[in-house]
């Protein structure tokens, strides 16, 4: 017992450090986040002042009711639906390929694993010079001027730049949401590529005597057997969609009226920028329990299942 004891406090010694810093840089920055947030620290004074002038929720309510953060709530909606079945499309179908084992697999693995390797400013400035559309019909850029150089002029259109929109998507986020699909569907190929490899050959070899078509044993057999892959991918991706500030940033910034906005653009702009701390803070925390949305549901169910 003595000994259970002496490992406790040595356990708890050498985590102590952690702990504490967790505390501090962790939770108690979000602690002090909040606070800002019901503060009115909307202006520069108020700040060097340091004025705690509390206002309670005036700062969220504000902002739900800003035609750009409700642009800003669209914008995350649209570009987090289509970026995760952009990545899982593009990653199951790779995966089923390179399972199959073709000549040059490995080769083609690493080169599809490889923009993850890549930063999303690195990602942002690429296809900021692949999509940049110049004028279009006199002067274009970028894939534009491939379409002009292929005959195809009726393809160009203004990619990043347009601010034309359906059902409140803005088409603009489709540049964005094809350079953060090339970037993580990678990602989604790998975790299904180590899931189908663990499946047992001979389920599939039975599946096969017994007349099953491809489509069959897709559906039926490879992916229920994926889903808890699939779900764990799907998590990681929103939470990557909803942090997509630095690919965002270099490849579009917020876009003419905002059409390629997102809240941790919006917040970086009003917190350092326009000295609205206070705004800034209100964003932060949405943001924060928009991720625990995601997260603490797919936590709370890993956990029961252990």
């Amino acid at each position: 017992m003595k000994r259970k004891n002496e490992e406790r406090l040595v356990s708890l010694a050498i985590l102590s450090p952690t702990i504490i810093a967790i505390g501090i840089f962790v939770y108690g920055f979000i602690g002090r986040t909040v606070q800002i947030s019901i503060l009115d620290w909307n202006n520069f004074g108020n700040f060097i002042r340091k004025a705690k002038h509390y206002i309670g929720l005036k700062n969220y309510i504000g902002l739900f009711e800003e035609a750009r953060f409700q642009t800003d709530l669209w914008n995350t909606l649209y570009f987090t639906l289509f970026f995760i079945l952009g990545c899982l499309t593009i990653g199951i179908i790779l995966s089923l390929i390179l399972n199959n084992k073709p000549k040059g697999g490995y080769l083609f693995q690493n080169l599809f694993l490889f923009p993850m390797a890549l930063s999303f400013v690195v990602t942002g400035t690429v296809w900021r010079w692949f999509f940049s559309p110049g004028r279009v019909g006199s002067n274009p850029h970028g894939i534009n001027l491939l379409f002009q150089q292929l005959g195809l002029d009726n393809l160009q259109w203004g990619w990043f730049t347009s601010t034309s929109s359906v059902f409140n998507f803005n088409l603009a986020l489709i540049a964005v949401i094809v350079a953060a699909v090339w970037q993580y569907s990678g990602y989604t190929m790998a975790m299904w590529l180590a899931g189908l490899r663990g499946i047992d050959e001979q389920l599939i070899e039975a599946a096969r005597i017994d007349g099953a078509s491809k489509w069959q044993i897709f559906s039926k057999i490879l992916f229920p057997m994926q889903i808890p892959i699939t779900l764990s991918a799907v998590i990681v991706l929103a939470h990557v969609s909803l942090k997509a500030f630095a690919l965002i940033y270099s490849m579009t910034g917020s876009g003419p009226n905002n059409v390629t906005d997102i809240p941790a653009v919006y917040m970086f702009e009003a917190t350092f920028r326009s000295n609205r701390y206070s705004t800034g803070s209100a964003i932060a925390i949405v943001l924060l329990i928009m991720v625990g949305v995601l997260i603490i549901p797919y936590l709370l169910h890993s956990y029961k299942e252990e």
